[in-house]
This record gives structure tokens, C-alpha cells and sequence, in this order.
């Protein structure tokens, strides 16, 4: 009865044992890849380029971008192969043909469709497609056709062709009510299932073994062994599982691994005996247990084509999450004691047997919880050959599968050896309110002393070559404690005053024999002679003045740090060390209780806010497959959206260079233009970052980013190429992909504005020349009229020279006469100033005889005023006068005394006066008479002219 219950529960045991470690699984729904649920089918291109047959058409993943290709009737893809001729085929309903590269870079559908017989055309969906050699083998239920050169043959099934693949260069097919066939010399050669238990089932995958033979996947009934033609159930325990959960599609792994894919519990790792490795279903991360296909990369992972979505599992990555019973408890410790992983959580301490595996995260067992320890574990070390916990409710021994304490005082953060002799005598217990020293004694710890002066949470301690204690605290400084005399511990704090970069953030640890700081700016290192800290010169040159969070060495000398929420490793194992940084882990690491454990090099712990990751840091090195990078689309934009190249320069499995002859052009109305670029490298994307120039454009390439597109707006005309590379966190580089374009220039300066512009040159230089000949003809004729007006002139100057030398006599006379008349005028203005001074005299004189009284001068006055009174000489004045006023006025007065006979001397002299426009005032001095005689004199004159009132005088006497 015993026995039956082992056989009976064997499988179910061996069942729910997983391996500890998991590799990353990331889940692609409908949302994400925008196309349909169901994936029936996945290939791969040379190139990277990941291919799934999908419900709404074939569907494209270059490892960032996502493009669906809908067949033209719009059907189901089923399936979907790379052929020897590097097109793509695929197989819908009634529809099968393959995708090729059009000039713009898209893939375009071709249907082979139209090759089939018209009685042969409703043949269902095409299941399955296989190249081999030079032919293409598509599976319907109805039909079997051979592609060759463009020829097709049809296989007709007897009842329906249920199942094809592949095996020892043969193709193998299942009829449903004839059995299992394999094609040679172009004929379906018949094996029997009879007493197989497989007649009635149906045949889902071949899977050749490294001995020659075959593991025959069914969909009910398990797994078999096939070789040499015979079939046989394959010996299992396991095979009661599989014949449950129903194996749908299988594919090879590597090394003596294969891969199970079910419709009940997602996939199974097994080996060639069927023994169970690993197993993945939603418990790991699948988002649906139904796995309609399964493939395995070009970097060997696993793609999993879901009955809803895509799974991508890193089943080849170096990191690996361990999580005792899938809890959400953040990794705080973890410890490798007598073949036993001990795992410290926020939910205390589990472990689980390791079995002698190289890398032990592919170790299977089961957690099981340390009695005793609910509750935050914070650490769990090695002293004396005992394993000690450090736990929030006190320090403890696990023995046993179970906890014993060694002190109930709260809260222990760690232990440290006071000396390196083994086993050590005394251990220091920092705890959350100082230090505790544990004796050693009968094989047994016990609590000793208390540092009583020195009462600060001690989470980090380290010991330096001269048994110096140091502690750090986070939010006060270091301290550094000294024993005195064998008798008395004295603490010291060490702050920004005494060199360290700040009070805050410092954490101290033991490196290569000595004890630094890490810090916010470096690593520093204490300075004995003067009593302070300094920035390390050794560690900087490593580190710069990065915030370090934690450092760790490893037994080979490396050390492991985490740089705020990045964790990396100086590798000393050359001979300049070099840095390598683990960004798959950036923001999966425990902020704040860091953790990092290096039990060897294939096996590192890393303390993660869901349980540890396990680094194979010896895979991890080796592991990263060649950089790809492909341009994956180039975008134009202006009011809408326009593609202008879809990724191909080429078939789909060929290498994607673009042809010098394929250069687009892009109309200068476009605003911007947009390039997609991806690298190829599945599950390392986070670790992947990429630079990029615009030849033209750019003179320098970009900074390292993890973007992967660009956009560049109003770009000037001319000839570009973009340019793009990937980096890998190990510091490799890809080779440049590019893409050369070219912007036309506006229509005002194209070609055909250039040959109109010519064509407008043209016409105005006929127009211009036009022009100027008119132009020429009517200077001509101005000319000649200009001729025979110079002629005119010429005759005319003759007359006018002859007048002339008239002109010039009568220029002369008049010169002559106004000279004359200003000498009269000069005479007229010095017979009026000589009155005036004659009067002025005679005045005076007159005031001095008045004052005389001497007869005899007055007697002499008188004889000269009498003397002034003579007006003999004014008459010779005035005729000399009269003389020259009528050869200037054309004889005035003669006139004058025609018109007017009776007219008397004075009044001729009063009208030349007047003529020359002389004043009353200035006339009367001339006539030797008073303003008022001159006055009187001009009315008697107006009588004598019998000049009427309304007529000027002046303008009379002046028209004489």
C-alpha cells in the first residue's frame, strides 16, 4: 500500500519542485502589441526580427517597435517560416504566399494562392510550413503542397492531415485514420502506430536527441521515444503530468534541453529522459496558461505565443529571481550554511537544499520557514562554524530548522570577529542601540559587555589593522572606538569637520585589508598622521566622486557596490580593472538595506524588494550575444503622418544595408522627420543604450541614451545620413546602421523653378533687346532731329550773333545810361546833404549872432550868411543837374515842359525831384524852401498838371 501511494504521488511531488531560480518573464498583451489574442506560430530572421503568426495578421517585433501585416482576405496567420529563398511565408484560411521588401522598405504580401487547382482551392487553414533544402512544405487538414521553384505539388490526406514536422533532413506527416508518414523520393512512405497508444492521438511535435533518435510529443498521451522507426512510450515518472496538461508544441533547447509547451499549465524544461528541470506557468509569471507555440531565439530564450498574448522568458539570462513561496518580503540577508541556502526576508528566514549544480539558482526544492523567526531577518552570519541571525527581536543560532536565542535584547543588525583567529573568542553584535561583545565558549555563544558609553544603532561596523572599531551612522558620521587599557572603550565622531564630505550618508566597510567610507562624493579613507578623512586616491580613480551606497568584495578581489539604485562590480581579474554595471537590476534593488552576496563567481545574491536575485557573474560575462541594430522605420510628418521607410532594404532574412541607388527624397513642405531604431537583443534591452548623428547636420554624435527614436524639424535642403549605434553595459559597441536621404529643395530653388527662372532670363533678355533696339532706333531719329535742329540753331545763331552785336550797343548804352543816372543819383544825394549842411550852418550862425555882442564879428556873421544865401552857384548846379537828368530820363523836362508850357522853373525842378522819388524832406533843403513850402509847391504843381484827385503824382510824372 505504501508503495502504491510513492507511485502514485511521485510525479505530483516531482511536479512542485521548480528550480529557486527563475529567469525574468515579461508579459506583451493585445494592448501592448495592438494586434489579436491568439499567437499560433513564431519564427526568427537573421537579423533579429521576431515573427508571430496572429489572429489578425503577421506580426513583427524588433525588440522596441511592434508592426502588424494583415493578409489581403484578412484571415488568420497560423503559421509562419523563413524559406531558403529568405522570404517570408506565412499561411492564413484558403490563403498561403510570403512576404517580400518593396522599395520603400515594407513588407509586401504575395499570394501563392492562384498556383493551386481550382478544385483544390477551400483547403482550410495552412497549419504548418516547412523549408527544407529547396522546398516548401505547407500542412492543411485536407491538403499537403510541395512549393519548388514556383511548381506546386498536392498531397491529398485520406482523412486529415492532423500533424508535419521535421526530422533527419525528412519531413514527417500524421493522417488522422492512416497513420504517421515520412516523404522521400516524392512519396509518403507509411510507419505504423499500431499497439503504440498513439492511433488515436495526435502527434504535436519531433524532437530529434543528441543520440540520433527522437522524443515523439502527443497531445494526450505523453511522450515517446522514436528511433530506427520504431515508437515506443517514453520511461518517465513524469509522463502522467504531461498526459495531462496536454502538450501542444515542443522545440529543442541546448544541451540535452528541451522545452514543453501545454495547453493546461504552461511549459515545461525537461532532459532526454523526460526528467523535469524547470517548469513556468502563471505561478512564474505567465499571463496564461494555454501556450499555443513556443520558440526558442536566436540568443536562447524562449518566446511563447499565448492563447491571449506573448510571454518572453530570459530562460538564458545570468540573473534569475529567488522568491521563498512567491511572498512579497523585501531580501535582507541571505547565507550558504551546509548545503543549505538561507534566505533572511521581512518575513524572517527560509531555506532549502542545494544539490551539487554549478549554478544553484538551477538548484529544485522547496523553501521551508526557520521556526522561530517571524519578523524582519536583517543578517545572517558564519562565526565559529555556527550560523547566527541577527533579527529584530534579538540574535539567535539556527540549528535544526529552527532558531535559538542568544540574546532577547532588540533589534541585532550584524556580527563581526574581533579577531581573525578561528574560532574567534569574542564577536562584536551591533544593534539598534550600540554594541553588544558575544563570548565564545564550550561551543556556545553568550552575551558579554555592553559598550555602555556608546549607545548609537550600529548597522555598519568594520575593524581595521590596528583593532580599531568603526561604526557609521547615517545621519550623524563615523565613529571610531578605542580600547584603553584593556579596560575602557572611547568613541570618537568623525564629521564634515573632520574631512568627510558631509555628516549624512556614510557608510563604513573593510577593502582589501582596510577600512573606508563610502560616501556621497567617493570613497574615503582615514588619515592617521592627521587625524581626519580624505578622498582615497586608489578608489577614485575607480569610482570619481559618485554616491556610494555599498561596497562588497568577493573572494577573487573583486568588489561589488551599488551606486544609488544601480548595482555593479569592479573586476580585478585583469590588469586594469575595469566596471561593469547591471542595469537589468536598476530599480529592482532593496534602497536603503542593500545586500549583496559572493559566494563564488557563478553564484552572487542580490537582496531585492520582492526576495534575491542570483547573478551567474561567470555567464553574465560570456553571455551577451552580438549587437544587432536595424533603422526599424522613418517617419515624415507635417499636418499628417506619411511612412516613408519601413524598416527592409531588403528581404526579410537578408542583410538590411541600404543600396546606394535607393536614396528617398522628401519634399521640402515636410516639418519633421522621424527615425525609429531598435537593437535586436531580446531581454537586455535595459542594459542597452545608443547614440546617434545626422551627417550634414550634426558634427558630433549624441550622449548615450536609452531612447530609440529621434526627431529632427525644418531641416534646410540638401543630402543627410543618419546615423545610430548601440552600446552594451559591458562597454561593446554595434556596427552603424544609417539611412541616407536626401530634402529637396523649395520650389523656388528645384530644378523646374531653376529652368523657369532660365526661360524668364530668357524672355526678359529678348524683351531687353527688344528694348534697346527701339530704343537705338529712337536715339537714331533723336539724333538726326537733334541734327537738323543744330542746323536751325546754327542758322539762327547767325541771326543772332548779327543781333547780337545790336543787343550788345544797346547793353552798352543802358550801362552807360545807369551809370549816368547813378552819378545823378550820387549829384541829387550831395545837393541834398550840401543843403542840408548850408541850413545846418546857417542855423548855427544864426544862434551865434544872437550872442555877439561885438559889432564889427557880427558885422562878419552877417556877411557870411549872406554869402550862403547867394544862390549864383546853385543855378550853375541845378543846370548841370537838368543836363544829365534828361539823358537819363530820355528828356524829361523837355517833355515836361511840352505837355505843360506854362509850367515854371521851380515847379521843372520840384517834377524831377519828384520823378527821382525824393521825400518833401528831401527836397526842400534842394529848393532852399520848408517841408511845408515843398508841400504847397506840390498842390500848385497838381493844379498846374490839372492832375485829377484819384491820380498819383508820382505815377504821372513816371510815365513821362
Amino acid at each position: 500500500m505504501k508503495l502504491f501511494f510513492f507511485f502514485i504521488f511521485c510525479p505530483i511531488v516531482i511536479f512542485s519542485q521548480n528550480t529557486i531560480g527563475i529567469p525574468d518573464v515579461i508579459n506583451y498583451n493585445k494592448y501592448s502589441y495592438t494586434a489579436g489574442l491568439q499567437n499560433w506560430d513564431i519564427t526568427q530572421d537573421k537579423n533579429g526580427i521576431l515573427y508571430f503568426a496572429n489572429n489578425e495578421g503577421l506580426l513583427s517585433f524588433d525588440g522596441t517597435h511592434w508592426n502588424l501585416f494583415p493578409l489581403p482576405n484578412g484571415t488568420i496567420v497560423r503559421s509562419v517560416a523563413i524559406g531558403p529563398d529568405n522570404n517570408l511565408y506565412v499561411g492564413g484560411q484558403d490563403e498561403f504566399g510570403y512576404f517580400k521588401s518593396d522599395k520603400n522598405g515594407n513588407l509586401q504580401y504575395h499570394s501563392l494562392s492562384p498556383l493551386v487547382m481550382e478544385k483544390d482551392k477551400s483547403f482550410g487553414d495552412v497549419w504548418d510550413i516547412i523549408p527544407l533544402k529547396n522546398d516548401i512544405y505547407f500542412r492543411t487538414p485536407t491538403k499537403i503542397f510541395k512549393l519548388t521553384n514556383q511548381a506546386l505539388a498536392t498531397y491529398t490526406a485520406g482523412t486529415e492531415w492532423i500533424f508535419m514536422g521535421v526530422y533527419n533532413e525528412q519531413v514527417y506527416a500524421q493522417d488522422r485514420s492512416n497513420g504517421l508518414y515520412f516523404y522521400q523520393n516524392n512519396v509518403w512512405n507509411p510507419i505504423s502506430l499500431k499497439n503504440t497508444g498513439i492511433e488515436n492521438d495526435v502527434i504535436t511535435a519531433i524532437l530529434p536527441t543528441q543520440n540520433g533518435s527522437a522524443i515523439l510529443c502527443t497531445l494526450k498521451n505523453g511522450l515517446y521515444s522514436f528511433q530506427n522507426g520504431k515508437i515506443m512510450v517514453l520511461s518517465s515518472s513524469n509522463n502522467a503530468i504531461f498526459k495531462n496538461e496536454r502538450i501542444y508544441s515542443a522545440t529543442v533547447l541546448e544541451k540535452n534541453r528541451y522545452a514543453i509547451a501545454t495547453s493546461n499549465n504552461g511549459v515545461y524544461i525537461i532532459d532526454e529522459q523526460g526528467n523535469l528541470i524547470q517548469s513556468f506557468s502563471k505561478t512564474e509569471g505567465l499571463q496564461n496558461k494555454n501556450v499555443l507555440s513556443i520558440f526558442l531565439d536566436r540568443q536562447s530564450n524562449l518566446w511563447l505565443g499565448l492563447d491571449n498574448g506573448i510571454d518572453f522568458i530570459a530562460y538564458n539570462s545570468a540573473i534569475k529571481q529567488i522568491n521563498p513561496f512567491l511572498q512579497d518580503g523585501s531580501g535582507y540577508t541571505a547565507m550558504i550554511y551546509q548545503k543549505n541556502l538561507y534566505i533572511g526576508t521581512s518575513n524572517g528566514v527560509s531555506a532549502v537544499p542545494l544539490q551539487e549544480e554549478k549554478d544553484l539558482s538551477f538548484s529544485k526544492g522547496d523553501f521551508k520557514k526557520i521556526d522561530n523567526t517571524n519578523g524582519q531577518a536583517w543578517s545572517l552570519n558564519v562565526m565559529n562554524d555556527q550560523l547566527l541571525l541577527g533579527h529584530h527581536e534579538g540574535a539567535f543560532v539556527l540549528k535544526n530548522n529552527s532558531a535559538f536565542p542568544i540574546s532577547t535584547q532588540t533589534g541585532y543588525w550584524n556580527f563581526v570577529p574581533l579577531s581573525a583567529s578561528f574560532p574567534s573568542a569574542q564577536i562584536l553584535a551591533g544593534n539598534y542601540n550600540g554594541i553588544s561583545i558575544f563570548d565564545f565558549a564550550n561551543n556556545s555563544f553568550t552575551p558579554g559587555i555592553n559598550l555602555n558609553d556608546f549607545q548609537e544603532s550600529s548597522r555598519y561596523i568594520a575593524i581595521d589593522n590596528s583593532n580599531q572599531i568603526w561604526v557609521s551612522h547615517p545621519y550623524r558620521g563615523v565613529y571610531k572606538i578605542v580600547l584603553k587599557n584593556n579596560q575602557t572603550y572611547v568613541n570618537t565622531l568623525y564629521t564634515q569637520k573632520n574631512g568627510l564630505p558631509s555628516t549624512l550618508n556614510n557608510h563604513v566597510f573593510s577593502l582589501k585589508n582596510e577600512v573606508v567610507v563610502a560616501t556621497t562624493r567617493g570613497i574615503y579613507q582615514y588619515n592617521k598622521t592627521k587625524d581626519i578623512f580624505e578622498p582615497s586616491p586608489f578608489y577614485r580613480t575607480i569610482f570619481g566622486d559618485k554616491s556610494i551606497r555599498y561596497l562588497k568584495e568577493d573572494k577573487d578581489g573583486n568588489i561589488w557596490f551599488i551606486v544609488e539604485k544601480t548595482m555593479g562590480v569592479v573586476d580585478f581579474s585583469s590588469k586594469d580593472p575595469t566596471t561593469l554595471y547591471f542595469s537589468e537590476l536598476t530599480n529592482k534593488l532593496l534602497g536603503g538595506f542593500e545586500i549583496i552576496y559572493p559566494y563564488n563567481s557563478n553564484n552572487i545574491f542580490i537582496g531585492g524588494a520582492k526576495g534575491f536575485y542570483h547573478l551567474n557573474y561567470e555567464k553574465y560575462k560570456k553571455n551577451i550575444p552580438a549587437l544587432q541594430l536595424k533603422i526599424s522605420a522613418v517617419r515624415i510628418f507635417n499636418k499628417k503622418d506619411s511612412l516613408l521607410f519601413g524598416g527592409y532594404y531588403s528581404n526579410a532574412n537578408e542583410t538590411q544595408q541600404q543600396n546606394d541607388k535607393y536614396l528617398p527624397t522628401i519634399s521640402y513642405g515636410w516639418k519633421m522627420i522621424r527615425f525609429e531604431y531598435a537593437a535586436q537583443v531580446h531581454g537586455y534591452q535595459n542594459s542597452l543604450e545608443y547614440s546617434y548623428r545626422l551627417k550634414g547636420f550634426d558634427k558630433n554624435w549624441s550622449d548615450w541614451t536609452k531612447r530609440t527614436e529621434k526627431e529632427y524639424t525644418n531641416l534646410p535642403y540638401g543630402t543627410y545620413t543618419f546615423e545610430v549605434k548601440v552600446k552594451s553595459n559591458l562597454g561593446k559597441e554595434s556596427e552603424i546602421a544609417s539611412f541616407k536621404f536626401k530634402i529637396s529643395p523649395p520650389w523656388y530653388l528645384s530644378l523646374k523653378a531653376f529652368l523657369l527662372y532660365g526661360i524668364l532670363f530668357g524672355v526678359l533678355v529678348y524683351v531687353f533687346y527688344k528694348w534697346q533696339k527701339r530704343k537705338f532706333i529712337a536715339q537714331q531719329e533723336k539724333y538726326e532731329a537733334e541734327q537738323k535742329k543744330l542746323l536751325y540753331i546754327m542758322e539762327l545763331e547767325r541771326n543772332k550773333t548779327e543781333s547780337s552785336i545790336v543787343e550788345l550797343q544797346n547793353e552798352k548804352l543802358e550801362a552807360d545810361i545807369n551809370f549816368q543816372n547813378t552819378e545823378l543819383a550820387t549829384s541829387a544825394m550831395h545837393l541834398v546833404k550840401k543843403g542840408e549842411l548850408i541850413a545846418k550852418i546857417k542855423s548855427e550862425l544864426s544862434q551865434v549872432v544872437k550872442g555877439i555882442e561885438n559889432p564889427q564879428a557880427l558885422q562878419e556873421i552877417k556877411k557870411l550868411t549872406k554869402v550862403l544865401d547867394d544862390d549864383d552857384h546853385m543855378d550853375e548846379e541845378w543846370e548841370h543837374f537838368a543836363l544829365h537828368f534828361d539823358k537819363v530820363h530820355s528828356n524829361f523836362l523837355v517833355k515836361l515842359k511840352e505837355l505843360h508850357p506854362t509850367i515854371t522853373p521851380n515847379e521843372l525842378k520840384l517834377s524831377a525831384y519828384l520823378r527821382m522819388n525824393l521825400s518833401s524832406k528831401e527836397i526842400a533843403p534842394l529848393m532852399n524852401i520848408s517841408y511845408r513850402g515843398v508841400e504847397i509847391s506840390r498842390y500848385r504843381l497838381r493844379k498846374k498838371l490839372q492832375l485829377s484827385k484819384e491820380t498819383n503824382l508820382f505815377d504821372y510824372l513816371i510815365k513821362i
